[in-house]
């Protein structure tokens, strides 16, 4: 059976480990030919392994997304090689120090609004042009719940990610009327384990992250964090042509995180 991206050919950014592998990897199942761009070689390769061990086809191209430049000549080489370009996914992206904003270094907050605003913006100005000579595709931006809420100490990250769902509605406004519909996820917090690092702690750093995961369940009513795969999921939804009429959207994938009046102390 043919799957819900079939023959579609897609960038997936940051997808060397965490969401953005899950997304390449579902993204792959659905029938797409993937290209991971990521600035982490050896992950970005080990998720290209993954999906051809499985059949599909999948490529690697290195991109540092704050560098526009980068960014140009990733999407240039994945048109180039794949022939074409149906759907950018904007996954990569840092956290960012957790401190109060008078304490934040200028280069602090510049590199979180450089990797998480402005490499979306940069991916997506070079891939619409390869989008409308398609006839059309789909964007999908890798926003965050802390877009939506504030919470303490993450003035950079809640501003690019806040940044990154107005950008998400500007860019439906302009761009939905040409067939290139643009949406975003907003993760609460999500289960991952980037490049094997629970697999190196030592017994009391997993302690210690076991039982800040389990706060962090504590304060999303589903009760539990969520898996990769379940971002990878809605990620495939709006790229697909089930998601036809939506446009614009910023979708709350966070467990009831966000609907909470007041989600606990910090």
């Amino acid at each position: 059976m043919a799957g819900k991206l079939q023959d579609k050919v897609a960038i997936v950014t940051g997808g060397a480990s965490g969401i953005g592998r899950a997304i390449a990897l579902r993204y792959a199942v659905e029938g797409a030919s993937v290209v991971v761009a990521d600035i982490n070689e050896a992950g970005g390769n080990e998720t290209v392994e993954m999906i051809r061990s499985n059949g599909s086809d999948a490529r690697f191209i290195a991109c540092d997304v704050s560098d526009p430049e980068s960014a140009r000549t990733m999407v240039a080489a994945a048109v180039g090689e794949a022939g074409r370009l149906d759907v950018l996914v904007n996954d990569a992206g840092i956290g960012g120090p957790g401190k109060r904003l008078e304490d934040i270094e200028v280069d602090e907050f510049r590199r979180v609004i450089d990797i998480n605003l402005l490499g979306p913006f940069y991916c997506s100005k070079y891939a619409i042009p390869h989008l409308r000579t398609a006839g059309g595709g789909a964007i999908v931006h890798v926003a965050s719940a802390y877009g939506l809420i504030a919470v303490p100490n993450i003035a950079p990250y809640a501003a690019s990610k806040g940044g990154l769902i107005m950008l998400t509605r500007q860019m439906a406004v302009d761009y939905t009327r040409e067939n290139i519909r643009v949406n975003c996820i907003c993760p609460g917090y999500v289960d991952t384990d980037l490049g094997g690092r629970r697999a190196r702690m030592t017994p009391e750093d997993a302690a210690k992250h076991l039982a800040d995961r389990n706060a962090k369940a504590a304060i999303q009513p589903v009760g539990r964090q969520a898996q990769t795969d379940e971002m990878a999921g809605a990620a495939v939804f709006l790229a697909s042509d089930d998601a036809s009429y939506i446009a614009g959207v910023a979708l709350a994938i966070d467990g009831g995180m966000t609907s909470l009046h007041n989600i606990g102390p910090y």
